[in-house]
């Protein structure tokens, strides 16, 4: 190669091919420990590094283009100076420590999401705190970062001949580095016109394949600047009327009545039939909690038997299922019943995330006192501005005397100080006559895992047995707690998770990674059932405002799900890309670029094949989906319709 001939190209050539190995190494590392999963066969294993290929030197053109604009234009007396030169090459060792802390950084990442870098790990840069105290309480992170040192060193001083002769070696001629500069952008055109953030990886294989065949750092930056997905720009869309028609008949119940004027404005006044029973309502939405680790789901380790036992004695939902993969997902659906639309929540949409008919709102209008308590700092993931702008007032850790907190991590106070705040709330509401909705947000099992000494069997920091066996233990002891107290008849319990702990798999929405359990417990109220019709957690508002025969005004995509004359059930799940409607049988996705899949036998064999708008699984896909995003572009889901909208009446 000619070219590496000049100095300018043999020393960056030089990082450069450093940084390719450390990519091709990463991707084997994953690929190696996620082989079955992955399910390679030789073809398309080439397809994988190949794509790979493409990715990371996509990446490169874009990191290395400042560095190459210096080389290119640093003056001839600069470049010979010895302290410039030194300083060349301490900036290679840097590099080195860079390439060893992102592959490090994704290996972790991957094991935690199952994923390369996403958008995910953009909301973290966010909220530094947690994010950082979390690595610090979960990783020997200092002697890592010591040994990531050490190795960058090692390997600068290994390149130190090379790197030496490089920065010795003529200089590229002026007109050559002119050429050079314009190559450069052309690169960086070709890159930015033909190579996405879903393109060429999406072009085959399962999701596995795709993930590996990514690279992390471009994934990341790509994910930087496309956190918002429009839904009419990127997916598969049918005509208004079209989806106004199958989004009423989605929703629509015997006793509802719509009242928009929009045609795909679903807001109509529900008529629950029987006297108002105004009693207090405990919504705890635990972290991370997937049905498969509960003894009764089938899990054989014994970490529930708190949960078994609840089981016993509560209304069971057997096939339910969370909408998303992470807690302002769950969070977004159980309180405003809204399928998960393209991109971010609507819990994180800075300036655009109140003002909406929560559920918190429909019970504050019946008189009670709606209150979200949050074991960690509220301004994580927007949620105090999210729900102190839907109709609730605020408990959190930043709000709870330290006396009062047995044990804290980097998510905020354990689950049993909690419950603590709860009975504390629930106890004041009591004594005032006023009815209270407790909505709950757990923060106990979640990497580091820790929790109070002396609880369970398990030590603290150990790992996710651990963290959900305290989860079940701090449930045990609220209940025992709250049977004692006056209020405790008149209340409903409610326990949900928020999300499963990994939902990765082949698929991309593998539909048995979004199971999670939900109990409805009320001794004097409800008998204990078991509820087997696929549901979803966009369900959970209306079914609770009908087991109290309340009267309101719904803009809930969800239904109640106690009504003998419900329709089949389904689920809506989706990530921040795909997003899906399953019947209890088969799956449609809809994907950006307008992609439109069926996975038939979604919990069996999962067969995968293309379809059109015409199959009539993926119409009722696109107009949940389609007709939620037109609700949150024109505001059709607030608490207060405009003038306009009310003003006149459908004729459904």
């Amino acid at each position: 190669m000619p070219r590496l001939h000049y100095a300018q190209l043999r020393y960056l050539s030089i990082i450069l091919l450093a940084w390719l190995a450390v990519f091709f190494l990463t991707r084997s590392v994953l690929l190696i420990a996620h082989l079955g999963d992955a399910g390679v066969t030789l073809p398309n294993l080439l397809g994988l590094y190949g794509v790979g290929l493409i990715y990371d030197l996509s990446f490169l053109v874009y990191a290395a283009a400042p560095l190459a604009l210096y080389l290119l234009l640093c003056p001839a007396w600069l470049w010979q100076r010895r302290w410039h030169q030194r300083l060349l090459i301490a900036l290679a060792a840097v590099s080195l420590f860079a390439m060893f802390f992102t592959a490090v950084a994704e290996w972790l990442f991957w094991d935690e999401f199952g994923v390369r870098f996403n958008f995910i790990a953009v909301d973290y840069l966010v909220y530094s705190k947690e994010v950082v105290d979390n690595i610090l309480e979960s990783y020997p992170i200092y002697p890592l970062l010591a040994l990531l040192a050490v190795l960058a060193i090692g390997l600068t001083v290994a390149l130190r001949r090379p790197l030496r002769a490089a920065l010795q070696a003529p200089r590229l001629p002026r007109l050559r580095a002119v050429y050079a500069l314009v190559m450069l952008a052309l690169l960086v055109g070709l890159c930015s016109g033909l190579v996405g953030q879903d393109a060429p990886r999406s072009l085959g294989g399962n999701t596995y394949q795709r993930e590996l065949a990514s690279n992390g750092p471009y994934q990341f930056f790509a994910a930087f600047r496309n956190n918002e997905l429009d839904y009419q720009q990127f997916y598969a869309t049918l005509p208004d009327a079209a989806v106004a028609e199958q989004l009423r008949t989605e929703v629509a119940e015997p006793n509802a009545r719509f009242i928009g004027s929009d045609p795909q404005d679903i807001r109509r006044v529900i008529n629950n039939p029987g006297q108002a029973r105004k009693l207090n309502v405990v919504l705890v939405t635990i972290e991370s909690l997937s049905a498969k680790y509960l003894g009764s789901f089938g899990d054989t380790r014994g970490l529930t038997p708190n949960l078994d036992e609840l089981r016993k004695h509560s209304l069971v939902f057997t096939n339910f299922y969370a909408t998303g993969t992470r807690t302002d997902r769950g969070l977004e659906a159980i309180t405003l019943s809204i399928p998960p639309t393209p991109g971010r929540s609507i819990v994180k949409r800075l300036g655009r995330e109140s003002g909406y008919a929560s559920l918190g709102q429909q019970l504050g209008a019946q008189g009670y006192d709606s209150v979200f308590v949050y074991g960690g700092r509220g301004y994580f993931d927007n949620m105090n501005a999210f729900f102190g702008g839907n109709g609730y007032r605020i408990v959190d850790q930043s709000s709870v005397d330290e006396s009062e907190m047995s044990f804290q991590n980097a998510w905020g106070m354990a689950d049993e100080d909690l419950y603590h705040q709860a009975l504390k709330v629930a106890d004041s509401d009591h004594a005032a006559g006023k009815p209270f909705f407790l909505q709950l947000m757990t923060t106990s099992n979640h990497r580091p895992y820790t929790y109070p000494d002396g609880r369970i069997d398990i030590a603290s920091g150990g790992g996710r047995e651990g963290a959900v066996k305290y989860t079940d233990y701090a449930i045990g002891q609220f209940l025992a707690q709250a049977r004692s107290k006056p209020w405790f008849d008149n209340t409903l319990f409610v326990f949900v998770a928020d999300h499963t702990a990994g939902s990765a798999g082949r698929e991309d929405l593998p539909v048995a990674n979004y199971q999670i359990p939900l109990f409805i417990y009320s001794p004097r109220y409800v008998k204990p059932a078991q509820y087997a019709d696929v549901a979803s957690q966009i369900d959970v508002a209306p079914t609770l405002l009908g087991l109290l025969n309340l009267d309101y005004v719904s803009t809930f995509y969800g239904r109640n799900l106690l009504r003998e004359d419900r329709a089949p059930g389904r689920a809506l799940l989706g990530n921040y890309q795909h997003l899906g409607l399953f019947d209890g049988q088969n799956l449609a996705i809809l994907s950006p670029r307008q992609g439109m899949r069926r996975h038939d036998d979604a919990l069996g064999l999962s067969h995968e094949w293309r379809v059109d708008d015409a199959d009539p699984l993926l119409r009722r896909d696109i107009a949940y989906y389609q007709g939620a995003s037109h609700a949150f572009g024109k505001r059709l889901i607030a608490w207060q319709p405009d003038a306009q909208s009310s003003q006149q009446l459908s004729q459904r």
